[in-house]
């Protein structure tokens, strides 16, 4: 497909497209993935200072005993495997889109390419 017909013009436009939006997605799921390991790793204040929930022993809120704990309350695993958990789907829409965007415009310039050789042997052809 040549580039320089609206057809060509379209389908890179599109490619170009494709992989922004998949690069905004994969910056969005690092972000997701910065934010669960700042929630993981981070000590927080809960009305007083808390361990991180990786390097805590204390229970968590969903132990029977502690619910009033209110470092246990206040981040949950659940919570945040939630982070985690929205972050492999942006993460993987991301890489998609990006991938088949850069391939979508790889092909395209390839084509263009062998168009280009194509005509430059049907003029020596001639």
């Amino acid at each position: 497909m040549n580039p320089t017909t609206p057809s060509g013009i379209r389908l890179q436009r599109r490619a170009k497209n494709a992989e922004a939006w998949g690069f905004l997605l994969l910056g969005a799921g690092i972000a997701l993935w910065a934010w669960f390991a700042l929630l993981l790793v981070l000590p927080y204040d809960a009305g007083g200072m808390c361990e991180s929930r990786l390097f805590t022993d204390g229970p968590t809120a969903h132990a029977s005993s502690s619910f009033r704990d209110a470092c246990a309350a206040q981040r949950d695993w659940p919570e945040i495997l939630g982070v985690l958990g929205l972050s492999v789907p942006v993460t993987v829409a991301g890489a998609v889109l990006h991938t088949s965007g850069k391939t979508s415009q790889r092909l395209s310039e390839h084509a263009a390419e062998i168009a280009q050789l194509k005509e430059l042997i049907s003029r020596n052809a001639s």
